[in-house]
């Protein structure tokens, strides 16, 4: 089972996800989408950031490791060949789960099978909503495994995410660090 999400930041939706994927496969690659793209609004976090949060947060939960895999994705449009690119990264697998609609399209057309964890607390877990509560000083803890808290913290994200909400905010075109993808962008 190959999943794939950006996880800007690994969120209790994410962890959900991969929980409800253990108990129905033996293996789950989790693909790290976006990983060479890091300090923007949309993706403040490194690809190694993101490797962290992912693998403190399954550990503190007592998920065994032997049973995930990590891949990392380059920055690519989703189409049809970046979507072959990812399973070209991953090890063998039977099938994608992803709750982003365009690319279960482009996996139905090329026929692989696509399956979408639950989505939990939609509204509240998402990567944007998680982003805008740490840029604004709100409650994001509660959103997030502590193993994701502490990476967080640790590489100073409360602070990187202030400045990055404050430059995709600017009035002022040539401060956008991601033209196209304030503040409003999930």
């Amino acid at each position: 089972m190959l999943f794939i999400g950006r996880f800007q930041p690994f969120h209790l939706g994410h962890l959900g996800a991969v929980e409800w994927l253990l108990e129905r496969f033996e293996e789950v690659v989790v693909c790290i989408g976006m990983a060479s793209e890091s300090f923007t609004w949309r993706n403040p976090f490194t690809a190694g950031e993101r490797l962290l949060m992912i693998r403190r947060s399954l550990v503190e939960r007592g998920v065994d490791l032997s049973r995930i895999i990590t891949v990392t994705a380059p920055t690519l449009e989703v189409n049809t060949s970046s979507l072959y690119y990812m399973l070209e990264l991953a090890p063998p697998v039977d099938a994608i789960a992803t709750a982003n609609p365009v690319v279960r399209m482009i996996a139905a057309h090329m026929g692989v099978r696509c399956v979408c964890p639950p989505l939990l607390e939609r509204n509240r877990l998402r990567g944007s909503v998680v982003r805008r509560l740490i840029a604004l000083g709100g409650d994001w803890r509660s959103l997030v495994p502590s193993g994701t808290a502490s990476v967080i913290e640790e590489v100073d994200g409360v602070e990187r995410l202030k400045r990055l909400y404050a430059i995709a905010s600017s009035t002022r075109p040539e401060d956008s660090v991601y033209p196209g993808a304030g503040p409003g962008t999930p």
